[in-house]
C-alpha cells in the first residue's frame, strides 16, 4: 500500500510541529503546504527537511489528486469552510481544535464528512499522551471504582509572549476561552468520566491585568457538568493566569482517588491513606506544540484510514460531543443560566 500524502493549510507554529511529527509516522508524508504568503519551495525544503509543494490557492490544493489528507492548521475562524471544502473534494481530514466556532458550523462539517465518507481526526491529542493513557488504564482496571466526581482544569496564560496572541484576542478568531484552549480540559473530563452530559452551568470572568486587556471575550470560565448517570464534574479554562502551565486532574471514585499523577486506591493493599503514591509518567505540562503527543495520534489516524474505519479516541464523532458540550457551556456563561444539552440536538 502506497503512502498517503498530506497537504497542510496554514503554515504557522502548529503546522511546523505537524510536519515534524509526520516524519515519524508510518504510511503518510507531508508533501504540500498552502499559505497566504509566497514561499520558495527550495527554502521550504531547507527549513522543514522535506520536499514541499507550495500552494497559495486552497482550491488548487484540494483539487490535487495526489493529496489524500488535508491538515487544517489555520486560525479557528477558517476551519469550518476549509473542512467542508476538503471533505467535498474527497479528502480525509485532520483538524486542529477547535473544529469551528459555532454549533451550526459543527453540524455543517459533520454533514460534509458523512456525505463524503471520509475519515477524520480532531487534534485532542492529549488523549494519546502517556499521562492520559495511564489514567484511562487506572479507571478501566477499576482502581478508582465507579467515578462520581471529577475536576479537570486548564491554566495557561496566553499573553503577548505566545505565538497566537495577536489573533487569539479576537472573538471572531478564537471564539471563547474554552474553544481556543480550555477545550482540552473539557475533552479530558469527558474522556475520563464517561457518560452523557445532561446540562451545563457556567460562569465567566477575566483578569484585570493590562497584559490581557486586549481580549475581546472573558478569558476565564468555570463550568459545572451534570451527567445523565448522576455524576458531576467541574472544568476551568483560564488563559489569563500569570503562573506556570498547569493541567489539573482530580478524579474521585468509590475505591479511590487520583490527583494529577498521584493515587490512593483502596484496592491496592498496603497503601497509606495518609499520603498520595506517585505514578511516574510524562505529564501534560506544557503549551508548547513541540511537546504535544501528536505522533501516536497521527499514526492511529493513518492506520484508521488504511483500515477504512474511524480512529480511536479522537475521531470526529467523539470530538463532536466535546464541542457540543463546549457550545452549551459558552451559552450558559453568556446568558447566565443552566443549559440543557437537548438545546443542541
Amino acid at each position: 500500500m502506497s503512502d498517503l500524502n498530506v497537504g497542510i493549510v496554514g503554515l504557522g507554529w502548529v503546522a511546523g510541529a505537524h510536519i515534524d511529527t509526520f516524519k515519524a509516522v508510518n504510511g503518510a508524508n507531508v508533501t504540500a503546504i498552502c499559505s497566504r504568503r509566497d514561499h520558495n519551495e527550495d527554502d521550504l525544503a531547507a527549513q522543514y527537511g522535506t520536499p514541499l509543494k507550495a500552494y497559495k490557492n486552497y482550491d488548487d490544493m484540494i483539487a490535487d489528486p495526489d493529496i489524500h489528507i488535508i491538515d487544517i492548521c489555520t486560525p479557528h475562524k477558517f476551519h469550518a469552510d476549509q473542512a467542508v471544502a476538503a471533505a467535498e473534494a474527497g479528502k480525509h481530514l485532520l483538524i486542529e481544535k477547535p473544529i469551528c466556532l459555532s454549533y451550526e458550523d459543527l453540524k455543517r462539517v459533520r454533514d460534509a464528512i458523512v456525505a463524503a465518507g471520509v475519515q477524520s481526526c480532531v487534534c485532542f491529542e492529549c488523549r494519546f499522551s502517556a499521562h492520559f493513557s495511564m489514567i484511562r488504564s487506572i479507571i478501566d482496571e477499576g482502581l478508582l471504582g465507579e467515578l462520581h466526581y471529577g475536576e479537570v482544569d486548564y491554566y495557561h496564560g496566553i499573553g503577548p509572549w505566545y505565538g497566537q496572541f495577536e489573533w487569539n484576542v479576537k472573538k471572531d478568531f478564537a471564539g471563547s476561552s474554552l474553544l481556543t484552549a480550555g477545550c482540552h480540559a473539557l475533552d479530558a473530563c469527558l474522556f475520563f468520566m464517561d457518560g452523557d452530559v445532561e446540562e451545563v452551568t457556567s460562569l465567566a470572568t477575566r483578569s484585570r491585568s493590562d497584559i490581557f486587556e486586549p481580549y475581546e471575550y472573558d478569558t476565564t470560565t468555570v463550568s459545572l457538568l451534570k451527567f445523565a448517570n448522576g455524576n458531576a464534574a467541574k472544568v476551568t479554562s483560564c488563559v489569563d493566569c500569570l503562573q506556570p502551565y498547569y493541567f489539573h486532574i482530580h478524579l474521585v471514585g468509590s475505591e479511590g482517588s487520583l490527583l494529577d499523577n498521584r493515587i490512593y486506591s483502596h484496592k491496592l493493599h498496603g497503601m497509606s491513606k495518609e499520603r498520595w503514591s506517585t505514578l511516574e509518567t510524562s505529564l501534560i505540562d506544557s503549551g508548547d506544540v513541540a511537546d504535544h503527543p501528536y505522533e501516536p495520534q497521527f499514526q492511529a489516524f493513518v492506520d484508521g484510514i488504511n483500515a477504512n474505519e474511524p480512529m480511536p479516541r479522537t475521531n470526529f464523532d467523539i470530538a463532536f460531543e466535546t464541542h457540543r458540550v463546549n457550545f452549551a457551556a459558552d451559552l450558559s456563561a453568556s446568558e447566565g443560566r443552566t443549559v440543557n444539552l437537548s438545546e443542541f440536538d
